[in-house]
């Protein structure tokens, strides 16, 4: 199975998979030059401590859309763990960093790298106390806010902001409740019903991203997030 899965592959990914001579492969390259892979990539914490916390659903997002293509999660690569698979006929990579979140940079930064991916071509899903809990943002580019794992990430691509993101909102702490403390608690039922919502709906965007584009994806995508649980207090979930 593996081995025709990376037949599928063999023309879209790095010259460093292969053995197969400069001039074959430039042919390769050459007869699908319009098709390039995506890497999507979750952002979280490993371990069993970490499981269902906010801070980790950028995991989940990508555990759901590795769930519904049939791509498994079991190969450790670049500090990841990594699978690859083809998405309506496009080929797509996908990752979650085990390096603890703020040195997501570490991994992410050298897979981009080693497929040679331009960086339009990748997109890295995270949670985002910004956003009311359950609300989705898909956006080409932008900075790092309060995120450490996204800050690591530009610094990884020399300080590059020209990457995908799909925000995942979780609302923001209540009170003065220390937001570290916060992202790294688990949701109470009814945030994580809407999370698990989100979820579904954010593999629903990455099938778009991959079929559309990420561009046209997202003004389809966040025209329907806009108002989206607007009378929620997310200070509750």
């Amino acid at each position: 199975m593996r081995g025709n899965l990376w037949t599928r592959l063999a023309p879209f990914i790095s010259k460093r998979h292969f053995s197969t001579s400069q001039t074959s492969l430039s042919s390769s390259f050459s007869s699908c030059s319009a098709i390039q892979p995506w890497l999507f990539v979750g952002l979280g914490n490993p371990g069993e401590k970490y499981e269902c916390t906010r801070h980790n659903v950028g995991f989940d997002m990508i555990d759901m859309f590795a769930q519904s293509q049939g791509i498994s999660l079991t190969r450790h690569h670049f500090k990841a763990l990594f699978g690859e698979g083809m998405v309506e006929g496009v080929p797509v990579l996908l990752a979650k960093p085990q390096t603890y979140m703020n040195l997501s940079g570490e991994s992410v930064g050298p897979l981009a790298a080693y497929y040679k991916l331009p960086l339009n071509r990748v997109l890295v899903a995270f949670d985002d106390t910004d956003l009311p809990c359950g609300v989705l943002r898909l956006q080409p580019k932008g900075g790092y806010g309060r995120h450490n794992g996204v800050k690591s990430v530009i610094y990884h691509f020399r300080k590059n902001r020209e990457f995908g993101r799909l925000r995942i909102g979780i609302g923001r702490p209540p009170g003065q409740m220390d937001p570290k403390a916060f992202v790294l608690e688990k949701f109470n039922k009814t945030g994580r019903e809407r999370i698990d919502s989100a979820i579904e709906e954010g593999v629903e965007i990455l099938k778009l991203v991959v079929t559309k584009g990420l561009t046209e994806a997202a003004k389809s995508s966040n025209v329907d997030q806009k108002y989206k649980h607007l009378t929620t207090h997310d200070l509750q979930l």
